[in-house]
């Protein structure tokens, strides 16, 4: 009789490595189907569940013949890994804009994106960033196939244990959805999430393509397109008109937050220094089309007074001739400009669509100092920037301005510090404030850290603008100053709203009558119950408070 013989190491390694790569194919499979799409839902109880799609492709593996069961294992692999890409897009989507991922147009910020994050963490960094994430899709459509094949080999070899298996999870699933047992509280056991992702997005789809028609309707209907410079603007003739924005103002600035504490005082200290120099300041609230990033949709929205919130509607707007607050400057005599201090090449909008007359970025602002992360340059500068190159001048036409302060633009840090403004020069007195604050790794090691650092980045970027008014010899000047979103999750939490503070500040008194009907609150800090109007709104109660009714196109001729 032959002697029995224990497996050789080699066998016992190959079987060991065998079962080990099974295990993991199913737990990746399973991960897969079952992970959430936001960051709060990325718990342990998240993954406790049965996912229903799972059960559903063994049985097709079971009754399937063979060769057609490993087709559909590797169709419905490549399947799994796109699905799970658009997951973890949503992951970030919602992180970043509280919003999930569209299809139809959100491929389009890839380029824009790419850019944030190189002002932000370096183009060196943000190379990485872009080839990690390359590596994990094209690891996903490689591994989910290969893993599901060998899912389908697992259970072609045990089809008793499978079925029983699929019949005990099919029965505890059923079970959990009559009697409402919880293996963890407030999760249901069974788990359609990937079926739940396909009709949303699908849906989501759909909807996208009704709503691009109804915009392109909204574009065409402009009622101030057609009113003579004669009629524009007539309550603010002979002021110096700054349309301001702030980045990531959004409402947790100034409510119920830690970091809204610092940012309340320095609006209230703020509103003392304007009424000390003789300006008055009214505010409210406007809903932001974007959250999180994104300003452009914002600019755009309030300029042409019609809802700008993706891409694809933003291309399709500023291709047009939509009539814009800037637009309705320039042809009623100011002198217009734009003021961005992040760009770093030519912006064809700014003269084709916006009709500046001149656009400034950071090329030809005269900065000599260094940048702050994403901020090429401190708000303040910006702003005495501004005064030397369009305000100085006593025999000028009146200007009008766009200018976007952008200090407080993630990651929030490091910050500069307010220096006098006689010894703002060329910019090289912030030389030494970069490496004397956190940098952003540091700071992004802690959503505290992160949140404070955000307040400090409003605070710094306010009370440079309260103080440029403050030093202001132009009591003619008039100021429109809002955020332009909320700032992101991390900071916001999941489920903000959209709303940013907007104030108007003005000397005059007569400037602030023609508001007063808006109810509008006084000061600088919008109390929670102050209005809230949508951000495309703006646009015409601001022409018609300053102006009057729209002129319509027979009457104009």
């Amino acid at each position: 009789m032959g002697e029995l013989h224990e497996p050789d190491a080699p066998s016992k390694l190959r079987r060991s490595a065998s079962w080990l790569i099974t295990v993991l194919s199913c737990a990746g499979v399973w991960v897969a189907l079952i992970a959430p799409d936001r960051l709060g839902q990325l718990t342990p109880a998240a993954f406790a569940r049965v996912p229903l799609e799972g059960l559903v492709f063994v049985v097709l593996v079971l009754v399937l013949p063979p060769r057609a069961g490993r087709v559909t294992a590797m169709l419905g692999g490549v399947v799994l890994g796109l699905l799970t890409i658009v997951r973890m897009l949503d992951l970030g989507f919602y992180a970043a804009f509280d919003r999930p991922f569209h299809e139809l147009y959100d491929a389009t910020y890839l380029g824009s994106g790419f850019g944030v994050l190189s002002d932000s963490i370096g183009r060196t960094g943000a190379i990485m960033a872009a080839l990690a994430a390359g590596l994990v899709c094209l690891g996903l459509l490689t591994l989910l196939p290969l893993a599901l094949l060998r899912l389908t080999r697992l259970v072609a070899g045990h089809r008793t244990s499978s079925i029983r298996v699929v019949a005990a999870l099919a029965v505890i699933s059923t079970l959990s959805a009559v009697t409402g047992a919880r293996v963890v509280p407030d999760t249901a056991v069974a788990s359609t999430s990937t079926a739940d992702l396909v009709i949303a997005h699908a849906g989501q789809i759909r909807d996208d393509l009704g709503e691009q028609q109804a915009f392109e309707n909204a574009v065409a209907d402009d009622r101030f397109r057609d009113t003579p410079g004669r009629d524009l603007l007539t309550g603010l003739r002979g002021k110096d008109v700054l349309l301001v924005f702030v980045e990531s103002y959004g409402r947790v600035a100034v409510e119920g937050s830690a970091e809204s504490a610092p940012v309340a005082s320095a609006l209230e200290a703020g509103t003392r220094r304007l009424r000390a120099a003789g300006f008055s300041a009214r505010s409210a609230f406007l809903t932001s089309p974007t959250f999180g990033g994104l300003s452009w949709l914002a600019h755009s929205t309030l300029q042409s007074g019609v809802w700008v919130d993706n891409q694809q509607r933003y291309d399709d707007l500023v291709a047009g001739d939509r009539f814009t607050l800037s637009g309705a400057f320039a042809r009623a005599g100011w002198r217009t400009v734009d003021v961005v201090p992040s760009n770093t090449e030519d912006w064809p909008p700014g003269r084709t669509f916006y009709h500046y007359n001149r656009v400034y970025d950071s090329r030809n602002l005269g900065y000599e100092g260094p940048s702050f992360s994403y901020a090429r340059m401190p708000d303040q500068y910006t702003l005495a920037a501004l005064r030397r190159l369009e305000l100085g001048s006593p025999q000028r036409a009146p200007v009008m301005a766009e200018i976007d302060l952008v200090s407080s633009h993630t990651p929030w840090a490091p910050l500069p510090r307010l220096v006098d403004w006689d010894a703002v020069g060329d910019g090289s007195v912030f030389d030494a404030m970069p490496a004397q604050g956190q940098s952003p790794d540091v700071v992004w090691r802690d959503a505290g850290q992160v949140q404070a650092a955000y307040g400090q980045s409003i605070v710094y970027s306010l009370d440079a603008l309260t103080s440029f008014v403050q030093t202001s010899a132009d009591k003619n000047l008039v100021l429109v100053v809002l955020g332009d979103h909320q700032p992101a999750t991390i900071v916001a939490g999941e489920g903000a709203s959209h709303d940013v503070p907007i104030s108007i500040i003005a000397a005059d008194p007569a400037v602030m009558d023609r508001i007063s009907g808006w109810g509008w609150q006084d000061g600088l800090r919008p109390a929670p119950d102050a209005p809230v109007w949508p951000m495309d709104g703006f646009r015409d109660r601001f022409l018609t408070a300053y102006g009057g009714s729209p002129v319509s196109p027979t009457a104009a001729r």
